[in-house]
């Protein structure tokens, strides 16, 4: 069996709980608005819609990254659009699912016939990281920080009374808009780690169960950062102990901390 210690003296695995710790501090920041502004099937949606896009992308040589973040982006400003006009985006955002996965699947078996990209685009390769991925990664995890010291008040307003924050004058549209933004954003940042399928073991995951075990904002924030790293850690150390991709243990181990959390507090995420 392994030493936790191999985490740490393993040069892949470092990068991969390097990783972690990023998305950690993403999933922990705007997690605590994912789910106040129940946004979680949002954060799901935003991952597989890039997923055709990101299958063209690797078979074309074209930078993955910059693919999945252009069709992020521009999922994010449609769902914003849809938000401003009053339609309820729920329904298109369910059959945008369907869609980009049999889209992305199509494409990889039948148009590129790149089938390895298919596995690791929807579940993820942390263990086989490189240092753009790292960096994308980093650079998320400041610009939410950055977004979140600055907005955080309007975000919170928003979450909780967000005809209040409209008369504040607060600039709910600009606000709103950038949430989505960079929830997009952050959905594929957490790609190459967790895959398309995956993204709400980080950044939804984690904040459901610390929305059980505080009731302040801060204490939100602060809590699914340390649950987020916490399981993203474990999670690694299983996956390298019973030689499986990462991604569906953490993803394992943080549904796990939820239910028994929800069984215990006898509170709910929401």
């Amino acid at each position: 069996m392994p030493s936790p210690l191999d985490l740490a003296d393993l040069p892949f695995l470092r990068e991969a709980l390097i990783e972690l710790v990023l998305l950690a501090v993403t999933g922990g920041v705007l997690g605590a608005w994912i789910v106040l502004r129940r946004l979680a099937f949002f954060s799901h949606a935003a991952g597989s819609a890039t997923f055709p896009g990101l299958v063209a992308a690797d078979a074309s040589g074209v930078s993955a990254t910059i693919a999945g973040i252009a069709i992020a982006l521009g999922y994010a400003g449609g769902v914003h659009r849809s938000g401003r006009t009053g339609r309820d985006h729920g329904e298109a955002t369910a059959l945008l699912l369907v869609g980009a996965l049999a889209t992305g699947v199509i494409l990889a078996s039948d148009v590129f016939e790149s089938g390895a990209a298919v596995d690791r685009l929807l579940f993820g390769t942390l263990l086989g990281l490189d240092t753009a991925d790292v960096l994308l990664s980093a650079a998320v995890a400041l610009i939410a920080s950055g977004a979140a010291l600055a907005l955080g008040r309007t975000w919170s307003a928003l979450g909780f009374d967000p005809d209040g924050a409209r008369a504040l004058g607060l600039s709910a549209a600009r606000a709103d808009l950038l949430l989505l933004a960079l929830v997009a954003v952050a959905a594929v940042a957490a790609i190459p780690a967790v895959g398309a399928l995956l993204v709400t073991a980080i950044y939804v995951l984690p904040a459901a169960a610390a929305r059980m075990l505080t009731d302040s904002v801060r204490g939100l924030v602060a809590c699914a950062l340390a649950v987020a790293l916490v399981e993203g850690v474990v999670g690694l150390y299983l996956a390298y102990w019973l030689d499986v991709p990462a991604g569906p243990p953490v993803a394992a181990l943080g549904a796990l901390v939820c239910l028994a959390l929800a069984a215990t507090t006898r509170r709910s995420p929401a």
